[in-house]
């Protein structure tokens, strides 16, 4: 089963989320930071695109043997819809079409979730916001795993294991630990995506199907590009809570990786992040980060001082202490 993990709680801190007040000591010191705040006008044709690609590659892989389905999945179909989940991160903060313009920016979404198979998008935002606003909130930051996951998958092999079911966690965690009514437009993302989902099954076939799941699924888990859901908040250096990365995985995922940056100024699209760096690169420079994805999800598999109680966690405000 390999080590076990040395922490046996998480990491419980009593001030406040350090990304609000460097936004504002930054913006104090470089003004002009302002101006790249907005949409970004490319977004909606580059997920157009990538759509397209995939209802193109659903077309050509239909006679194809399952290996190179499976294969396929792994290696493109499922990286590019996970570049998918990245774009709807961002339509999550109105970044296609702007604030003034939401219902275009949710449709936008629903488009770009098609490929995934999962209806998610509309969802996401939901809870993806309040992990902004109230980052570590025992309750609210429903990025954190749940007591139980820590628990059972506190080996060097269940770590493994974790990381392989990791998009089912990551799904499924905010429906047990912080459930919401559904919404009129969560009910329409749902039916939408069925809808989409039976049709391929109906034209396609099961392995088509197969290589939109599967290929989610894959690229969630032990995959080079879900390195950054670990990478991101995962306490690598005691008392640091977000991690950027820099490296060449941010151009086919949005620059997500640049993480710090984006949870300091979540109104800057993911192309203009590099240039929120480059300005204040004296408040990111000395910062830790990760240099790549692939050793993150190595090191959180074989070092025994991190797992999934790595993670800084605040009382819910609501909550007596």
């Amino acid at each position: 089963m390999g080590a076990h993990v040395s922490r046996t709680d998480f990491e419980w801190v009593y001030t406040e989320e350090p990304h609000a007040s460097r936004r504002k000591e930054i913006l104090a010191k470089y003004p002009q930071i302002k101006k790249l705040f907005g949409f970004d006008p490319k977004l909606k044709w580059i997920v157009t695109g990538m759509v397209l690609t995939q209802f193109l590659m659903m077309y050509l892989l239909v006679d194809q043997s399952w290996p190179i389905i499976i294969i396929t999945a792994y290696c493109f179909g499922g990286v590019i819809n996970h570049s998918l989940m990245l774009a709807i991160h961002e339509i999550a903060h109105n970044l296609a079409f702007g604030h003034a313009r939401p219902m275009a920016n949710k449709m936008l979404g629903m488009f770009a979730n098609l490929p995934i198979g999962l209806p998610f998008s509309v969802t996401f935002k939901s809870y993806h916001l309040e992990h902004h606003k109230y980052q570590g909130d025992e309750k609210l930051d429903t990025d954190i795993p749940t007591y139980l996951e820590a628990k059972l998958f506190c080996t060097t092999f269940g770590k493994f294991i974790w990381l392989l079911f990791q998009p089912l966690f990551y799904a499924f965690r905010p429906v047990f630990t912080y459930p919401k009514p559904p919404t009129s437009l969560e009910i329409i993302n749902t039916v939408i995506q069925l809808t989409f989902d039976v049709v391929v099954w109906y034209l396609c076939g099961p392995k088509i199907l197969f290589y939109m799941f599967g290929g989610s699924l894959m690229a969630m888990g032990l995959h080079p590009v879900a390195g950054h859901f670990i990478s991101e908040h995962y306490m690598f250096r005691k008392g640091f809570e977000t991690y950027s990365y820099y490296g060449c995985l941010n151009f086919i995922t949005f620059n997500v990786g640049y993480h710090n940056e984006h949870h300091d100024f979540p109104a800057v699209p993911g192309s203009r992040l590099p240039e929120v760096k480059r300005i204040a690169s004296e408040y990111y420079d000395n910062l830790p980060q990760h240099n790549s994805w692939v050793s993150v999800l190595y090191d959180f598999v074989t070092d025994p001082d991190i797992g999934p109680y790595a993670r800084i966690k605040r009382k819910h405000r609501g909550l007596s202490t």
